[in-house]
């Protein structure tokens, strides 16, 4: 088996018009991983992956996928490459059988689509309507229809947004067992926990470029000047306290109406300096905690909080599991 990369991107452009969604993307995916495209939305992770699935053609920079030029190449990629899309349907009255027997028509050499109802889950669903399914049951179907052709490499785009908490992790368990089975992710998230939960390794794109490639635990270390305080104040604190303009906090909000927490996170001496500043304004608190800082910490520390402007983008950081 070749040890090459399955993904190599290097300095991916795209503009639509006068917009730039993106700048300059460089990333490199190694086979067996779940690699994450992680991102707010319009930061340019769904244009990015439109480029390496060769279903838009750069503006600038290359791109290799399993050696194979995702332009020219187009013919052959598309029977290694799976690509779960962002928006997808089918017609209403199309049962998920049937479904699974069409994509797999496509195709020399395609999967039992039994085998993938057992594995998604849906076997009890295989004679349902697709409009009679629930929206986890369409997000796992479109999944199956990814891999009927047996891919080597599987592009899953936002794959559980809007799902209920449930049928999210679900789907997370059906992202592993996919992986388990020596499929290629390359997953594009909006989502921390996703991301922290199935990744093993990042790529985090802000305003159209890459601010910092990693493990979930390199990308948190990163930003490990970042400290994350959880006060609950006895009293609403009054505007005059300006928590936010002390030196070193860069975000205060409030983490629960109904006990009045409040999560302020920063650098340097926050902690000591919004004690001080509470006190000074005989503000009591009944709870105090120093927390770990999370991926999603990282992330914003990392690719701040301001405009998704590609002119704007912050310098990339870069950890040792970066290529």
């Amino acid at each position: 088996m070749t040890t090459a990369p399955v993904v190599q991107a290097e300095h991916l452009r795209k503009s639509y018009g006068s917009t730039l969604a993106v700048a300059d993307v460089s990333l490199t995916v190694e086979r067996g991983e779940i690699y994450g495209v992680l991102g707010r939305n319009g930061a340019g992770k769904t244009t990015t992956v439109e480029m390496i699935a060769g279903l838009r053609r750069p503006d600038g920079g290359t791109v290799r996928v399993l050696g194979l030029d995702p332009t020219s190449d187009a013919a052959a990629l598309h029977e290694q490459v799976g690509l779960q899309l962002q928006e997808s349907a089918l017609p209403d009255r199309l049962r998920v059988r049937e479904a699974l027997d069409l994509y797999a028509s496509f195709y020399a050499d395609p999967a039992d689509p039994a085998d993938l109802l057992d594995l998604l889950g849906l076997s009890a669903k295989r004679d349902t309507a697709f409009k009679d399914l629930s929206g986890g049951q369409k997000q796992r179907l479109s999944v199956a229809l990814a891999l009927v052709g047996r891919p080597q490499v599987a592009i899953l785009d936002e794959l559980t947004t809007g799902l209920d908490p449930h049928a999210r992790r679900e789907t997370w368990a059906v992202v592993e067992a996919i992986r388990d089975a020596g499929v290629t992710i390359v997953l594009v998230t909006h989502l921390m926990e996703e991301a922290e939960r199935l990744c093993d390794r990042i790529a985090l794109i802000a305003s159209g470029r890459v601010a910092a490639v990693g493990t979930p635990a390199e990308i948190v270390a990163l930003a490990h000047g970042e400290q994350v305080l959880r006060v609950r104040p006895e009293e609403p604190v009054a505007d005059d306290v300006l928590l936010a303009a002390l030196t070193g906090v860069r975000d205060v909000r409030e983490a629960a109406v109904e006990d009045r927490a409040l999560v302020v996170r920063g650098g340097g001496t926050v902690v000591q300096d919004v004690l001080v500043a509470l006190a000074r304004h005989d503000v009591r608190t009944r709870d105090v905690r120093l927390e770990r800082a999370s991926l999603e910490d990282a992330f914003v520390s990392l690719t701040g909080a301001g405009s998704d402007d590609p002119s704007a983008a912050p310098e990339p950081a870069t950890t040792p599991a970066e290529v």
